[in-house]
């Protein structure tokens, strides 16, 4: 199957589409679990399958220094490796480029980091992160980019700009499996004209799909939400557009309303871990001494498997027993919250209600709980 993206509704610049992969269709707007080891953290491929998780994410940089990405090649692929059956982005390991500034260095050939495992000395050119990706056997990669900071000055923008489009060239040119397409990655902050000027090179590239990076490093929401709009305007129509690494419920729906289709953060499983579950209202946090006798599940309205079986004072228990349980039920909730946030945002935009579901969320959860 090859890939394809068609839109279906459009309510204001709220996008419905669908998406075809060599392993299945995806409808958007689309929120994608992080896996970044092969593994969406204590869930298992069975479970994601229950919450009707659609794709998720792998990472490039972990899974070449662990296992190492021959080895998963060897084995079959990241399919075959992790059990996922369903469609499998992975990201570039642009974003370790940024995070790990302080232990590598960079010019227009590549990296080079140091390893966080053993300190082993790693290279990252735009031809390696596409080689790792082909072995990893993704349904959609993505070009190596620089990430800038969002307070970064703006030579220093326009710099890694220039080489986010010098390595996309590179990735595109290295780029030969045919089950398997490339998204390219807008940067340039918050500055619209550098974010447009780069936007103009890429889409001059014609790739498959775009992302927008360099968002939720460093800069308001509230500037990220104002910029959205005019970033994905430079975008294709016909194409998918994906925000990387963002982030909070009212982050995704502010994003929608922008015209962006697909999402992905940690934050629905890294919160699970720490005793904090999305609901309508905001953020419970399950370790408080008010839900140790509270019979209510989570959400009561909430279809997944926690919510169906289990207490919050359960949970509570669970959380101060230290029991491993507690983690992986609360981010079982916490995917379902998020993927089903982005289902009836789907609805409503087929529906032609996407703003007064935008703006009932919205107002839900500043009033607290």
């Amino acid at each position: 199957m090859e890939f394809n993206f068609k839109l279906l509704h459009k309510n204001g610049l709220a996008r419905r589409g669908v998406m075809q992969t060599p392993h299945g269709s995806i409808q958007t707007p689309v929120f994608m679990p992080v896996g970044t080891q092969g593994t969406v953290k204590g869930i298992t491929p069975e479970q994601l399958h229950a919450l009707n998780t659609q794709i998720i994410l792998g990472n490039t940089y972990h899974l070449a220094l662990r296992p190492g990405d021959d080895l998963v090649a060897e084995l079959g692929g990241l399919h075959q490796f992790n059990g996922w059956d369903k469609p499998i982005l992975t990201d570039s390991g642009g974003f370790q480029v940024f995070s790990l500034a302080e232990v590598r260095k960079i010019n227009d050939d590549g990296a080079r980091f140091r390893s966080h495992i053993d300190g082993k000395l790693l290279e990252l050119t735009p031809e390696r992160a596409v080689q790792i990706q082909e072995n990893l056997g993704s349904d959609i990669a993505m070009v190596l980019d620089e990430c800038p900071p969002a307070d970064a000055p703006l030579e220093k923008m326009q710099d890694a700009v220039r080489r986010t489009i010098l390595w996309a060239k590179r990735c595109r040119d290295a780029h030969v499996r045919k089950d398997q397409v490339l998204f390219a990655i807008v940067q340039g902050g918050i500055n619209l004209g550098v974010r447009e000027q780069c936007a103009r090179h890429l889409v001059d590239l014609d790739f498959p799909g775009y992302a927008l990076g360099g968002f939720s490093v460093g800069e308001s929401p509230e500037l990220m939400h104002a910029a959205l709009p005019d970033c994905a305007s430079f975008l294709p129509e016909n194409k998918p557009r994906y925000l990387m690494g963002v982030g909070r419920p009212q982050d995704l729906l502010e994003g929608v309303a922008a015209g962006i289709d697909m999402f992905d953060c940690v934050m629905p499983t890294r919160n699970g871990r720490n005793g904090h579950a999305f609901t309508h209202e905001g953020q419970l946090k399950l370790k408080n001494a008010q839900h140790r006798r509270d019979p209510r599940p989570v959400m009561s309205d909430c279809d997944c498997y926690c919510c169906k079986n289990f207490s919050r004072a359960y949970l509570h228990h669970l959380f101060h027993a230290n029991e491993m349980l507690g983690p992986t039920l609360l981010s079982i909730h916490n995917i379902r919250y998020y993927l089903a946030l982005m289902e009836q945002a789907g609805l409503a935009i087929e529906n032609g209600t996407f703003g007064e579901y935008r703006a009932s969320c919205l107002a839900r959860w500043s009033s607290g709980i």
